[in-house]
């Protein structure tokens, strides 16, 4: 039974991407004297999550001020949209320091990173942290982090994935090409490592010429585990072929379990088990000791949120100006313009056209009035009490195929919303027998069970 468990049981992560923006620095229940990004939030933080048997602790990255909104960086500089954004490197480092089974997620783009210097990087955090690395590795969409690295605009949406595809096979390679046994260290003859098993990986490809190896000891998992998260029908295939663990967006039953079966089909089409690769749900949640008290708090988040804030994180998630939307238009015209400029059809748009149909006409208020709902995340939010939200990611992980788990938002205050997630919901949770058990291995690749 524990064994079944270890599958099936849901494996929690954090997600600590915006804790300290869109207004959550200033909400009640933050810290007074502490802002981000003073590395003693994140520590603290983390010793509370291990506490609680969490997964992983994820930062997702973006490193570009969002200003697809007309084309200006100053309501999302005014207002903290999607901004500030540092490298958290640094900060897992840190938090390694103080904890030691909570593993950490990092998030790199294969569009614009070289691999050699990432594969080299995520090496050295793996043996920093006791091999507890993740990489999410992600094909970028936004305008604002390509004009960051030379680019006048996006490559080909299908460009990215084939270039991500050849991004893994040269990190695999790299991390592959000195062997785990290599290093002899023999003290009587001075003799450090076997030549015979560190070669060069002499990859010319289309996107990368790298000669190798790399000049690193093996770490602790040897690789780390690799998280995707694309779910167009390209991004899906590459997920498929490289990736150990997948973020998936949730809120949409119907969409999440079209995800899963589009998943596993691609992973039988590659030869692998649909068994052993499980979907972490990007899941926002806000709990409260009572109903109310939840309630409450999600309305303190609704508040924050004015017309020019909701339109400047839209724009940025979808990569296109809606500023140049007409006062009318059908969601199947907003879509195919979306893909035409090289930008994300995902989220908000995507979740309308599940909801309404790709034929259905929407007016420039009503899509906007949409819109502030997916900026906030409350349009699907869970919100209530530790039981009330318990049941909610019950039914959704039985619905969805029982693999995986859930990675988990919370647009409260840093650090008390993520605090109160470890100490009112996960308790409940375990108390049910519904996670999996808390760190039953010694790297993140073991407790994962990937």
């Amino acid at each position: 039974m524990e064994e079944r468990r270890a599958v099936n049981g849901m494996h929690i992560g954090f997600d600590l991407s915006f804790t300290h923006t869109e207004g959550a620095w200033a909400r009640q229940g933050s810290w007074v004297g502490q802002d981000f990004p003073d590395v003693r939030m994140y520590m603290e933080l983390a010793r509370t999550a291990e506490r609680a048997g969490v997964g992983m602790l994820f930062f997702g990255d973006g490193s570009g001020i969002p200003s697809t909104w007309r084309g200006k960086i100053e309501p999302a500089v005014e207002w903290g949209i999607q901004w500030p954004r540092h490298d958290m490197s640094p900060v897992i480092a840190a938090m390694s320091t103080v904890t030691e089974k909570v593993g950490f997620g990092l998030t790199y783009s294969s569009t614009f990173m070289h691999p050699f210097y990432v594969a080299r990087l995520l090496n050295s955090l793996d043996h920093v942290t006791g091999g507890r690395i993740a990489f999410n590795v992600v094909a970028s969409t936004r305008g604002a982090d390509a004009a960051n690295y030379g680019f006048a605009e996006l490559m080909d949406h299908d460009l990215r994935y084939e270039r991500m595809e050849e991004f893994l096979a040269v990190c695999r390679g790299l991390w592959d090409s000195v062997a785990p046994d290599a290093i002899v260290r023999d003290r009587e003859t001075g003799r450090f490592a076997d030549p015979s098993k560190v070669h060069p990986i002499d990859h010319q490809g289309r996107f990368f010429t790298v000669k190798g190896p790399l000049a690193s000891v093996p770490s602790p998992q040897h690789h780390p585990v690799i998280v995707q998260a694309g779910n167009s029908p390209r991004g899906i295939a590459a997920s498929a072929r490289f990736a150990d663990l997948i973020f998936g967006f949730g809120g949409n039953l119907t969409a999440q379990q079209n995800h899963r079966k589009l998943l596993d089909e691609a992973l039988l089409a590659e030869g692998r088990d649909p068994a052993r690769t499980g979907i972490l749900w990007a899941t926002q949640v806000i709990v409260g000791r009572t109903a109310a008290e939840a309630r409450a708090r999600r309305d303190a988040v609704h508040e924050f949120w004015n017309e020019e804030a909701v339109a400047t994180y839209l724009s940025h998630n979808a990569g296109y100006d809606l500023s140049t939307l007409p006062q009318s238009f059908r969601l199947a015209e907003l879509r195919d313009e979306i893909v035409a400029a090289n930008a994300s059809p995902a989220g908000l748009i995507g979740s309308l056209v599940a909801e309404f149909g790709e034929n259905h006409t929407m007016s420039r208020g009503e899509f906007f009035a949409h819109g502030r709902g997916s900026a906030t995340g409350l349009d699907h939010s869970i919100v209530g009490d530790p039981a009330t939200v318990a049941d909610a990611l019950e039914e959704n992980f039985a619905a969805t195929g029982s693999r995986g788990g859930y990675m988990l938002s919370c647009p409260l205050a840093m650090p008390s919303g993520f605090a109160e997630i470890s100490e009112l919901l996960l308790p409940e949770l375990r108390r049910r027998g519904a996670l999996a058990p808390a760190y039953p291995g010694a790297t993140l690749r073991e407790n994962l069970a990937v």
